[in-house]
């Protein structure tokens, strides 16, 4: 017998005509929480908010991407990136590679799969702020 399905979170209240585009403090955290459930519902992997910090800032900041640096604009400390960054490997969402100019530094690139994750999950927090108050 199959499980039913999850329950679908509240909606949180319409937006003011005050509040223009911008979302209220409480419809910010329900659409968080929405992104958040749907991603649970569709077994995406459980990243920390730690790796996912990490992982956005590769994907978003220009590159290059080093362990420093990382460490330095996440307020992290370096073992904290370098384990971060090893999770993102395993999931093959990043790729760390030797940096020609400074062999003794290595740095922390995109990769196509890490692109691909990243895209459906925009798209899935775009579906979520479309239903938001829909």
């Amino acid at each position: 017998m199959a499980a039913p399905p999850p329950p679908t979170p509240p909606k949180p209240p319409a937006p003011s005509p005050a509040a223009g585009a911008a979302l209220q403090a409480a419809q910010a955290l329900a659409l968080w929480h929405r992104v958040l459930v749907v991603g649970l519902n569709r077994s995406l992997p459980d990243l920390t908010t730690r790796q996912f910090a990490l992982f956005l800032e590769v994907y978003l900041a220009p590159p290059p991407h080093t362990v420093r640096g990382l460490a330095r604009t996440l307020n992290m400390s370096k073992p904290a990136v370098t384990r971060a960054v090893d999770r993102l490997e395993k999931l093959e969402f990043v790729r760390r590679k030797t940096d020609e100019a400074d062999k003794r530094s290595v740095l922390v690139q995109r990769s196509v799969k890490g692109s691909v994750f990243l895209r459906e999950f925009a798209d899935m927090a775009a579906e979520a702020a479309r239903n938001l108050t829909g």
